[in-house]
């Protein structure tokens, strides 16, 4: 028996068949009524986070197509914000900021001024007083930030460290009481 990558999960068809497949690799086509309410990316990063949660927060390494759909659906509809919903108590909708590009912006100095940089981009975020606060380009920020070209176990602490650390971060600011961060 060949051993699952460590990347990977048995993602398993009606018919019996599972194919190994990573967050990068799953294919995702939201069907709906008139205009997609999310963007190809939106989708791509919702279900890489369903990937991880059902690999690395319940440990699973096989999944059904239909359980993973169903936890997709259920995502994605929590996000599903209408123009205006949230407005009668002054929230906007998904306010979105890219963690790639605050790695870039640190230059050489990387984790130094990385840090304090998302702490500011975190509470200018804040600010407006949105629904959802979603930092994305994770992966990316975090090969830039160690200088790798395949993910590593250095890079899988970086990213864990960055995690805690927003977490930390959003738990100590000021902010509406039903607002979502979400790290992709």
């Amino acid at each position: 028996m060949i051993a699952l990558a460590a990347d990977c999960i048995l993602l398993r068809r009606e018919d019996g068949e599972a194919e190994p497949v990573n967050a990068g690799t799953i294919s995702i086509e939201v069907v709906s009524d008139g205009q997609p309410p999310f963007d190809d990316e939106f989708v791509k990063e919702a279900s890489a986070a369903v990937w991880h949660y059902f690999r690395n927060e319940a440990g699973r390494d096989c999944v059904t197509v239909a359980e993973f759909a169903e936890a997709l659906e259920k995502v994605l509809h929590g996000f599903n914000l209408e123009p205006g919903k949230g407005a009668e108590n002054g929230q906007t909708g998904i306010v979105e900021a890219d963690l790639q590009k605050l790695a870039v912006a640190s230059g050489q100095a990387f984790e130094l001024t990385f840090f304090p940089r998302l702490r500011a981009e975190l509470r200018t975020q804040l600010r407006s007083s949105p629904h959802v606060l979603r930092f994305r380009g994770l992966r990316r920020c975090v090969l830039r930030l160690t200088g790798a070209r395949r993910w590593t176990p250095r890079c899988r602490s970086l990213q864990d460290q960055i995690i805690s650390f927003l977490r930390e971060c959003f738990n100590a600011e000021a902010r509406p009481e039903k607002c979502s961060l979400v790290v992709v």
